[in-house]
This record gives structure tokens, C-alpha cells and sequence, in this order.
């Protein structure tokens, strides 16, 4: 059983159920290139201000190093009885190093260094989450452009309501991440705040340089005040809420891929190297791709909860709940990561099966609307026209039609301002190019977006 840092209180070693409860290197091993690098950064800034000599410090980062590859190359071993991976690190430091390791925690505790740990680690995460959701935006573009003439049937309620392209459908999710991009930059400056020099809660008594220890590490920002810097967990909560909101509109998109390729709708064919089959049915081809994605969300928004829940009742500074806060954070980012990846790999292999489109976007009385937007530029009043387009639908499903397959007669016993140009109207390529309004669907506007949207990505990868 090994010494811990706190044996000289103690008259009793700890419990091995204990230190089985307790321990969380399972999970916070993933932590050690960040608790090395700022235990580096940690006895530089210690050397520069006369805490340690500059030979102590090179011992220190060299023995540091050692422990570095160790890792790297699975040649660590790992102990429960050391809890954490801060206690495994100093612990081997001592073998390597010898009893100068026994100077490295001065100025420093656990709490602010686990902090470090966390905030350096979401950082890196962080930066790779926007590189997934760049890449995703951009495929969502490409898909769009592709199939910029493509006509299909927008819906509400889930049902059929207005024409609209199949590229501007897909440009919404492209908005969708756009904000998705901007919360996580958001969220990144706050993240980027160094707390290492806090110590335990009320900071140290040692000549410590905290701005050099933060240019080390690259941090823009130290934190203003020490028991802030270790109770703070808005930044993992931020991030998770960012990510929650993230998962919801993949899992939006997923629901809509899952519809859309089923027999009943047809608009979509998945390639079958992201699909799969039954074990029992020879004839199946399930989204399985998307479905899961689907369900990943609720993962990810059960960590946004459990990690609120876990802080909403805890009074300053660090208390050992904060532990907890590590799991759900690693599974969340792990989770967000690889849908993003999956779906931008899948995505531009989708077959868009326009024809099926067209025709679900001819039938429903798509241009009811339509009819009824006619009749207001004929001098009727909305209300009035809505009211006599109803009845013509009505008419029109008892006869079994549809709108623009009634006669010009049949219309008129509806309004006398009918003429024989309605049915110019009435088309879908009317439909869809008369809405010019700033983010209408015209054929023009989703051109256009397109070229923005192209636009807008190429600044992001040339800054």
C-alpha cells in the first residue's frame, strides 16, 4: 500500500475498499499529458522565482519527460491505492527523480491542478469539436449544392406544407451548426482560463508568477479569484449544455435521414457501407447510423444534467462530489466527437432520390397557399381567400383531385377572380421561386446562401 501525501495526520492507513471507492484513475488517466505538461510549466515558474534552483527544475522536467513516454508507451503502472493520476505522476516522479520530486507540489494542491488538468484538456477537445463541426457544415453545403434544383415537400406538424428545395432544407441544419460552431467558441474563452496558483482555495504564500506560468501553458487569461478557480465548473457545464444542444440537432437530422429513407417516403437512399441488416429478415437495410446517433443524444444530455445536479448544492471551494465530474464530461465528448465524424462521413454518400421528391411535392395541396396568395393579388382580402381556398380543397378532395387538376370552371364557383392564369401559379417552379424574401426558398435565394455558406468556410480554414 503506498505513503499518502497526507500520512503524517493519519494513525490509521486507509481501507483498500477505500481506495477501490474513491480511486478515479480509471477514468482521469486520460488527464495525464495536460498534468505533466502544467507540472512542467508548474516548476519552471517555480525555478524562475527562486522557490527551486534551475538544476532542481531540469532534474524535475527531465524525470517529467521519462514519465511522459512511460505513459505514451503503455509502460505505466497504475494503482488504485494512488487514487488519481496527480498522485500516480508524483509518485513515479520520485523513483525517477529521486527526493527532488518531493518540491514539485510546493505552491500548488490538487484542487487548482486538477483544474488545470480539466480546462487544458476540454481546450484541446474544444478545438477539435469545431474542426468536426466545420467539416460537417462543409458537407452539408456540398450535399446542398449538388442538388441545388431538387423540389421537395417542406412540412409542419409533420405534414405536407409548402415546396421548398431540398438544399435549402439542408442549408437549415447548416445554420443549425453554424450556431453549434459559435457556442463552442464562445465557450472556449472561458474555458482558456488558468487556475493553477490557487493552491488548496486561498491561494499560496510563495512568490509564484502566475502570468508566466499562464504564457507557458498558453493561456490568454489566470483566474480572478482562488476559490472560484477551484469550485468553477460552469465551463464543463457550458461545454455539455453547447454539446446537448449539438446532439439535439444531430439527432434532429437523424430522425428526418430514418424517415426519409423508409419504403413509405423514399426521398433518400443510405449507402450500404453505413447501413445494416437483420439477422432474421434477409430483405432489411436499417439507419442504423442514425438511429444510434439518435439515441446517443440522450447520453450526452444525461451528462448535462449530472453534472448540474452535481454542482447545484455545493458550497466553496472544492468538495470531493466534484470528482463525479469527470465521466459523464469524458463520455460527452467522446460521444459528440464521434457523431459529428460519422455523419459527416455519411452524409455525402446519401443518394437523393429526386423523382420521389418531385412527386410527394405535387400532391397534398402544396399550393393551397399558393391559390390563396393569387387571389389576394387579385384585390380578395387573406382571410377571404384562405376561407374560399378551403372550400376548393374540400371540393377538390371529394372529387379526388387536386387543385391545379380542377377545371377553370370548377375554380371559378369558388371566386370570379380566377383566371386562367392561375394555374401558372400553381406550379411548382412558381411556387418555389416567388418566395424571394431574405431567406425564402427561391431557387435564387438558395443559390445564393450557397455561395455564402462556401464563402464563410473558406475565411474560417484561410484565419
Amino acid at each position: 500500500m503506498a505513503d499518502k501525501p497526507w500520512d503524517g495526520r493519519f494513525a490509521e492507513k486507509t481501507d483498500k475498499s477505500v481506495e477501490a471507492f474513491t480511486a478515479s484513475i480509471a477514468y482521469d488517466r486520460r488527464l495525464y499529458p495536460y498534468d505533466i505538461a502544467g507540472s512542467i510549466a508548474h516548476c519552471r515558474m517555480l525555478a524562475k522565482v527562486g522557490v527551486i534552483t534551475d538544476e532542481e527544475a531540469s532534474q524535475l522536467v527531465e524525470g517529467l519527460g521519462t514519465i511522459q513516454r512511460e505513459l505514451d508507451h503503455g509502460e505505466f503502472t497504475f494503482d488504485d491505492s494512488l487514487e488519481d493520476i496527480h498522485m500516480h505522476i508524483e509518485a513515479r516522479l520520485l523513483h525517477v527523480a529521486g527526493k527532488v520530486a518531493q518540491k514539485l507540489h510546493t505552491a500548488r494542491s490538487r484542487n487548482d491542478q486538477v483544474a488545470l488538468d480539466v480546462r487544458m484538456y476540454l481546450r484541446d477537445e474544444t478545438r477539435q469539436t469545431l474542426d468536426l463541426i466545420k467539416r460537417l457544415r462543409a458537407v452539408l453545403v456540398e450535399i446542398a449544392e449538388a442538388h441545388a434544383d431538387v423540389v421537395m415537400p417542406g412540412y409542419t406538424h409533420t405534414q405536407r406544407a409548402q415546396p421548398v428545395l431540398f438544399a435549402h432544407h439542408m442549408l437549415a441544419y447548416y445554420e443549425m451548426f453554424t450556431r453549434d460552431q459559435q457556442r463552442f467558441a464562445d465557450c472556449l474563452g472561458r474555458i482558456n482560463v488558468m487556475p493553477l496558483g490557487a493552491a488548496a482555495l486561498a491561494g499560496t504564500t510563495y512568490p509564484i508568477d502566475r502570468a508566466y506560468t499562464a504564457e507557458l501553458l498558453d493561456f490568454p487569461a489566470v483566474s480572478a479569484n482562488s476559490m472560484d478557480a477551484v469550485a468553477d465548473r460552469d465551463f464543463a457545464i457550458e461545454f455539455l449544455s453547447a454539446a446537448s444542444i449539438c446532439m439535439v440537432h444531430l439527432s434532429r437530422m437523424s430522425e428526418e435521414f430514418v424517415l426519409w429513407s423508409t419504403a413509405e417516403f423514399g426521398f433518400i437512399t443510405l449507402s450500404d457501407a453505413f447501413a445494416t441488416g437483420s439477422s432474421i429478415m434477409p430483405q432489411k437495410k436499417n439507419p442504423d447510423i442514425p438511429e444510434i446517433v439518435r439515441g446517443k443524444t440522450g447520453r450526452v444530455v444525461g451528462a448535462l444534467v449530472a453534472l448540474i445536479t452535481l454542482m447545484k448544492s455545493l458550497p466553496m471551494a472544492y468538495n470531493r462530489d466534484m470528482q463525479e465530474d469527470k465521466e459523464p464530461l469524458f463520455d460527452a465528448v467522446d460521444t459528440l466527437k464521434a457523431c459529428l465524424s460519422i455523419n459527416a462521413q455519411m452524409i455525402p454518400r446519401i443518394t437523393v432520390n429526386r423523382e420521389t421528391m418531385r412527386r410527394a411535392a405535387s400532391v397534398g395541396f402544396l399550393n393551397a397557399t399558393d391559390m390563396a396568395d393569387y387571389l389576394v393579388g387579385q384585390g380578395m382580402p387573406f382571410r377571404k381567400a384562405h376561407d374560399c381556398v378551403g372550400k376548393a380543397v374540400a371540393f377538390a378532395l371529394e372529387q379526388g383531385k387536386e387543385l391545379d387538376q380542377l377545371s377553370l370552371d370548377e375554380l371559378k364557383q369558388f371566386s370570379q377572380l380566377v383566371k386562367a392564369d392561375i394555374f401558372d401559379h400553381l406550379t411548382l417552379e412558381h411556387m418555389i421561386d416567388r418566395r424571394q424574401s431574405l431567406g425564402g426558398t427561391s431557387t435564387e435565394n438558395v443559390r445564393g446562401a450557397i455561395a455564402d455558406a462556401k464563402k464563410a468556410l473558406a475565411e474560417e480554414k484561410a484565419g
